[in-house]
């Protein structure tokens, strides 16, 4: 993953996109962390080596970029981005093509067909990534980034390249990281402000051994669901709460039986933006550089968009006073860390206790 600082990029647009982002609350954001999504059509054939390979030809480079989310939800705007910058920096000659809302594969099929080379871009969500390298379990350990900023900061910085090194070998390559939002809890029994809040709850999870020593560890339950079944889940007390970014959270409609609302920010739902290490060592010098600069501009515009959604969800929830909302304190989250402490000496070995060490010296 190439080193950026977005800062300048995205002082130029989040002003217009924030604006934008606020508008765009209601509707477009999914979980694609679970394995909900469903394959369309039958897939694009493999584009042949004069369109999708390196540089020889006169055709124009054919990059096709899968994704699970809707065409309005952050990730659906930046691949859009994505395409516009691309097209326009390399004057015509690579030509993208985004394939939004599971229209290809789904998001337990798009790994595959990458390495296939049906598609050249995918973003699945992080969680994803576990089955080849388990230190991407770091997504999931709760209140270890400080905030955003720290978060973001991981991935761009020599750690985060050197995660996503490691699964060179099974034949990815990063090109940034985009932006989901950081987890918050509900529930409909009682507010959650200290760990012993959550005794005896049961909870919505999706599939993860570190998600289920969470809840283990506070004395709590979880239940995998699929997300498209979450909310008749809550409906029918099956599960008292579950955890999710903002956006999800209002999207998704869990106001209607859903009482209580903790903003904890205690983990991330975020996503990788791969593609095949293969065709990418096809490409030029200059076709790769085109390409990630294309990508490092979409980031920073897609990462506004998030965080714009994310903001406008919870404004909303404090506006229209339907969820008793608590708001922790970094002292509430404090007797969290402490709480969880055996949970980080479980799987910090499996993570990797240099990741673990960095993460917490961010702000």
């Amino acid at each position: 993953m190439s080193k950026v600082v977005y800062k300048k990029v995205v002082a130029t647009v989040s002003a217009a996109i924030l604006a934008f982002s606020l508008s765009a609350c209601g509707g477009g954001s999914q979980e694609t962390g679970s394995s909900n999504n469903s394959s369309s059509p039958a897939p694009a054939p493999a584009s042949s080596p004069a369109s999708s390979g390196g540089g020889g030809s006169e055709a124009p480079l054919i990059v096709k970029f899968s994704h699970v989310g809707t065409p309005d939800s952050p990730k659906g705007q930046g691949a859009d981005k994505f395409k516009e910058v691309l097209e326009a920096k390399s004057g015509g000659k690579i030509k993208v093509e985004v394939f939004p809302s599971s229209q290809l594969y789904g998001d337990n099929e798009e790994q595959e067909q990458l390495l296939a080379g049906n598609v050249q871009i995918i973003n699945p969500s992080m969680t994803k990534l576990v089955k080849f390298n388990p230190s991407f379990q770091i997504v999931d350990m709760p209140f270890l980034f400080k905030s955003e900023e720290a978060f973001y900061k991981f991935w761009d910085s020599e750690m985060g390249e050197k995660m996503f090194a490691k699964i060179e070998p099974n034949g990815f390559k990063s090109l940034g990281v985009w932006g989901g939002g950081a987890k918050s809890f509900t529930n409909n029994k009682r507010p959650l402000i200290t760990p012993e809040d959550f005794k005896g709850l049961k909870f919505r999870i999706q599939a993860g051994k570190v998600l289920e020593a969470q809840f283990k560890y506070l004395n709590a339950s979880g239940v995998t669901i699929p997300f498209s079944e979450v909310y008749t889940a809550l409906q029918q007390g099956t599960v008292d709460g579950q955890e999710n970014m903002m956006n999800n959270i209002d999207t998704q409609k869990y106001v209607e039986v859903q009482k209580y609302l903790t903003l904890s920010e205690h983990g991330r739902l975020d996503y990788a933006v791969l593609t095949s290490k293969m065709w990418w060592d096809t490409l030029t010098a200059d076709q790769q550089t085109m390409i990630q600069e294309a990508m490092d501009e979409a980031t920073a515009f897609e990462r506004s968009i998030a965080k714009g959604l994310s903001d406008g969800s919870f404004k909303k929830f404090k506006d229209e006073g339907r969820y008793e909302i608590y708001e922790m304190t970094e002292a509430d989250k404090d007797k969290f860390r402490e709480a969880l402490k055996p949970m980080y000496d479980e799987f910090t070995p499996l993570i990797g206790q240099e990741f673990i060490d960095y993460a917490r010296t961010l702000e």
